[in-house]
């Protein structure tokens, strides 16, 4: 069911590496204005988003303000709390690749997200669990985890989204094959490839769209395999990967509610943003976990749950 939920106890928790946003702290002052309570909790360092929402008590809505990483965050904290009492979660994309928050098409522009958080629709959506960690938009294994995890901060401030391709470049000189088995309800994949990646949304490392069918209230993941390619076809075809079939010489991609990933050595794995190795992993989809403030005609959304302004 879509609402209009009571939203008038919020706390807004924001990357401490974009606190002198001058434009979200204007749009704050703008909605203080209007009437609504809005707390602001600032990150120092790792964990502190968690933390804040399990600090919060009895708010209505979070909103977490920052990356992919501060995003992954904060979900990790709602998780952590009983279904009854979890508050809806809202989005202000400030970090590099924002990659959820554009697939959604929820604005960059700090005053019309935090509007859309206040006064826009919320809907159910699901969430992806990888053993006792959850991700809201894409996890990627091998590869695609060391770009993410390889790229600085500095780098990534400079050039923005192609940092991540920038390292992708020098990594892929010397891309690493992980050998193993993936075992889905319908599906068996046994062999060597550099990349998997399964997703809740449909975009990862900056705008590449890795799951162009996902949807994020269906109950299923999606999952995409790249098998042995060489560096360059690889880099090529991350751009492509919409032309190309869905299950090819190269790629395999199909949908499931669950997967479990057997690799022969532990392998570097990335929840949005958020880098982990696992020497075994079973990812799920935990449907409709959460309440998201979505923009009308959300794109991640299945055809029958749009919402209409």
């Amino acid at each position: 069911m879509k609402t209009k939920a009571s939203r008038n106890r919020v706390q807004l928790i924001l990357n401490g590496k974009v606190a002198g946003n001058d434009a979200l702290r204007a749009a704050v002052a703008r909605q203080r204005a209007a009437g609504h309570h809005i707390e602001v909790r600032v990150t120092c360092k790792k964990g502190d988003a968690r933390r804040f929402v399990s600090e919060a008590g009895k708010v209505d809505l979070v909103i977490a303000a920052g990356g992919d990483g501060t995003l992954n965050e904060v979900l990790n904290g709602l998780m952590n709390l009983s279904e009854v009492t979890r508050p809806t979660l809202g989005i202000v994309p400030l970090g590099t690749a924002n990659d959820f928050a554009t697939g959604c098409g929820i604005p960059r522009d700090p005053e019309k997200a935090l509007a859309l958080c206040m006064k826009g629709k919320q809907v159910p959506v699901d969430v992806g669990k990888a053993n006792g960690h959850w991700f809201i938009n894409a996890a990627s294994c091998g590869f695609g985890a060391e770009i993410t995890a390889t790229t600085s901060p500095e780098l990534k401030r400079l050039l923005g989204p192609a940092a991540y391709t920038l390292m992708g470049a020098i990594l892929a000189i010397n891309v690493h094959q992980y050998h193993g088995r993936l075992i889905s309800p319908h599906r068996e994949v046994t062999g060597s490839g550099p990349v998997a990646i399964v997703g809740n949304g449909r975009q990862t490392g900056g705008g590449i769209q890795v799951a162009p069918r996902a949807s994020i209230d269906d109950g299923l993941l999606d999952v995409l395999v790249v098998r042995q390619i060489s560096p360059t076809a690889l880099l090529a075809a991350a751009r492509e990967l919409q032309q190309l079939p869905p299950d090819g010489e190269y790629i395999s991609y199909w949908q499931t509610p669950w997967l479990e990933v057997h690799p022969e050595e532990a392998i570097p794995v990335n929840l949005d943003g958020e880098p982990l190795r696992f020497s075994t992993v079973r990812y799920e989809a935990v449907p409709k976990a959460i309440q998201l403030i979505v923009p009308p005609n959300c794109e991640l959304l299945s055809q029958g749950s749009k919402l209409t302004a």
